[in-house]
Formats: C-alpha cells, structure tokens, sequence
C-alpha cells in the first residue's frame, strides 16, 4: 500500500460557497459546522455558503472558515472510506492548515482548534491593523535572487521579508507596503513574470506579527495537546514531529517565521510518499506538487 501524506489548505483558499454542499449531503460535517458557531458566536456555514465575500476574507473569518471546512471534510472522508488513515504517514497544512493537519492528527480537540484559529486570526488581524503592510507573490524568481531584491530595498524603518517557500518559481513576500512595492518592482524588472499582490490583511510570517505571537501563546498553553496518530510535519522546520510538547511551540513560531512549503512537500517525499490527498476547497497544494513531483498523484476532497 502506498504511503499517503494528507494535505490542508491556508488562508487564500476560502471562497463563496465552501461549505454548502459538503454539510447538505454529510450529517456530520453539518453537526462540526454547528459545533464551530456554538464556540465562534455566530453562524460559521452561513458565511462560508453564502458570504459575503469581504467578511469572510477578513483573516478573523476566513481562518476559522478553513479549518472547519477542512476538519469536516475530512471526516466525512473517514466515513466514506473508513481505512482512509491505513496508509496515511504524515499530515501537513500550509500556514492555518497546519492547525488542521495537527487537529486530523488527534493531536487537538476540535473545539479546541476552533478557538486556537478564532485567537489567531483575531490576533493576526490586530496585529496588520497596526501597519501598512502586505504579501505579493513574485513569479519566476529563484529565491537567492529574490532575498538579493529584498534586502536591496529593505531598510531600518521599512522591509521586506520572503515569507512563503511555496514551489519552484513561487515565493511570497510580505512586509511594509513602501519597501513591497518597490520590491514588486524590481522584481518585474529582473525578469520575474509577475509580482501579484496577494488579497490578505498584512505582513504575514514576518516579525510585523510579532504582536500576535503573545496572545497565540497563551491561547496555545490553555489547550490540551495530545499524542499524534501520525506525524506533523511543520512549516518552520519542514520536519517529521510526533511529540505533542513539540507542537504548540512550533505554531506559535509559525507566525513569524517563513513557511518552508517546497521543502516539506519534498521532505515528505523523500520519506517515501508515493500518494497525496488535499482535504478542503480548492486545489492550491496539488498545483505545488505538480511543480515538484508531477508524476505523484495528488486527490482532492472537499465540497464534491
């Protein structure tokens, strides 16, 4: 049997109608859905079915939206095919997805991971409330090139960090709004193909979320962590972890650390995984790994 990784979207993935289908045709995706707005304080499915979309792109929102979108399908998966974890070697999630793949891998109740990403994408938005600062995705750039681009037009009041490793020829970064559009500009001129900005609050994975980190790290000691059926592999370190102890400290750092995303779709395999599945909307982490391993198969599994 081959080695399977089960895959989590991040934050970007959200859209419009997620959500809807999956809890009309899954009693239990409904009952997790209800769960959530019990904990969140407000109808969770309504706003991920019918929006609007400007509320639920809001990080406080949309992170909540996805791990819940996530966390349902994927039990709905294990209802439809009960040996679904028999091959399954380790979890992943990209950025907020890591707290999905954590949840999947038993190592947090689900109320519990509901509250941890309600705490994060509160603490996430306040934090880029604070500063003028963004993300843009710089296409066609290796990334010693790009990290040359940044530092060039970083300086002691305004930066530019790369934030997100995501696969070979896409890498994000974030940082104050006047050093990110020269960046985008320099870029462009250096021969990347496009410099998108991205549609999120702020500077993500960067210290600009340090103010964030505090309240994540109360919220993180308050939850039970508890032994992982599989392991997680993290954005910070791109390794293997099976230790619950190691977890809430890893999640924590993620926030302000770059997401090395290429690296531990790679680490994975190189572990031996021979099969993905992705679990929620959208079909992002399947497009990396086609720009890595395109003859690794690569499911999706979420509203249909």
């Amino acid at each position: 049997m081959s080695k399977t990784a089960l895959l989590f979207p991040g934050q970007g993935a959200q859209n419009v109608g997620m959500g809807g289908a999956l809890a009309e045709r899954s009693q239990i995706a409904k009952r997790l859905f209800e769960e959530a707005a019990d904990v969140l304080g407000y109808d969770l499915l309504q706003l991920c079915a019918e929006g609007p979309a400007e509320e639920l792109n809001r990080t406080e929102f949309s992170q909540p939206a996805l791990f819940v979108h996530s966390f349902a399908a994927l039990k709905q998966l294990e209802e439809e095919q009960p040996d679904v974890w028999d091959s399954v070697a380790c979890v992943a999630g990209l950025s907020l997805g890591e707290y999905t793949a954590v949840a999947a891998a038993g190592g947090i109740e689900f109320a519990d991971g509901v509250r941890l990403v309600q705490v994060r994408g509160k603490a996430m938005q306040r934090a880029a409330d604070q500063v003028e600062s963004g993300m843009s995705s710089i296409l066609g750039l290796d990334e010693s090139k790009l990290s040359e681009i940044c530092q060039a037009c970083s300086d002691d009041e305004s930066f530019v960090r790369i934030a997100n490793l995501l696969c070979p020829g896409n890498i994000a970064v974030s940082g104050h709004l006047r050093a990110l559009e020269l960046v985008e500009k320099q870029c462009v001129d250096a021969g990347a193909m496009r410099a998108i900005r991205l549609q999120v609050a702020g500077a993500f994975h960067t210290e600009i979320m340090r103010p964030a980190v505090s309240q994540l790290e109360e919220a993180l000691a308050e939850t039970k962590f508890m032994p992982l059926r599989v392991a997680v592999v993290s954005n910070v370190d791109a390794a293997q972890h099976t230790d619950p102890a190691e977890v809430p400290g890893l999640l924590a750092k993620q926030v302000v650390s770059p997401v090395r995303w290429e690296e531990s779709l790679r680490a994975m395999i190189d572990s031996g995984v021979e099969r993905f599945v992705e679990i929620g909307t959208g079909k992002v982490l399947a497009g990396t790994l086609k720009r890595i391993q395109r003859k690794l198969p690569c499911e999706n599994y979420g509203d249909q």
